[in-house]
């Protein structure tokens, strides 16, 4: 009974965590790339441009999460019409990741080698050639943007469950806690902490794998 409970609560945290992560780099992965290439010496300089959207970046994830929640509700609400569940905490865990990934992808970026991207401008390759370099060159630092992220997103999850949002960290919370049922909040904790594990191995591995096929 208790193991049937914890595997419905890993699904929910799954599903929340995997589809706030597909959105947090469909619209982080641009968002970084634009960071990067709009810097003073990069290839497409707008130094007040960058300025300005980098410290909206910055804004967005100096909120504490449990408050971006709680600032989110109606947005929620309205998209997803109603404010508690699961789909409903994926609007907040979106919105928070995206400027986190972002910038740990703008680093990634900038670790490409200045030499090589002067080569690659130097043959007449157009920006979004040398774009595309960048992404292939920083992959390994791509995934492991992502797999900091995937970690952070399951921290964040947990906390959401606070709000009702489902989930690990909800039955943790809700039941282990409130309730006082020491064993699901024992097992709830295992849990999370091995699927972490699960998920750093795994994104090592891929690393490992990239860079040793460049």
């Amino acid at each position: 009974m208790i193991f049937n409970t914890i595997w419905q609560h890993l699904l929910d945290t799954l599903y929340m965590v995997g589809s706030s992560c597909i959105l947090a780099i469909i619209f982080g992965l641009p968002l970084g790339v634009f960071l990067c290439i709009t810097k003073k010496k990069s290839i497409m300089p707008m130094p007040l441009t960058n300025k300005i959207l980098g410290s909206i970046v910055n804004i967005v994830r100096s909120f504490p999460f449990i408050i971006l929640i709680i600032l989110l509700l109606p947005l929620s609400r309205i998209i997803v019409g109603t404010s508690v569940g699961s789909t409903t905490a994926i609007i907040p865990l979106t919105i928070s990741a995206i400027p986190f990934i972002a910038r740990l992808f703008e680093g990634a970026f900038d670790e490409v080698d200045k030499g090589l991207i002067e080569a690659t401008k130097s043959m007449g390759a157009k920006k979004i050639t040398i774009v595309k370099m960048m992404i292939f060159e920083s992959m390994p630092s791509l995934v492991n943007a992502i797999t900091i992220t995937i970690i952070s997103l399951i921290g964040y999850s947990a906390m959401a469950g606070a709000v009702g949002a489902g989930g690990l960290g909800d039955l943790a919370i809700r039941i282990g806690y409130q309730t006082y049922r020491p064993d699901i909040l024992m097992y709830s904790v295992i849990t999370i902490i091995v699927l972490v594990q699960i998920i750093q191995s795994g994104g090592d591995l891929i690393v490992k794998i990239l860079r040793r096929h460049r």
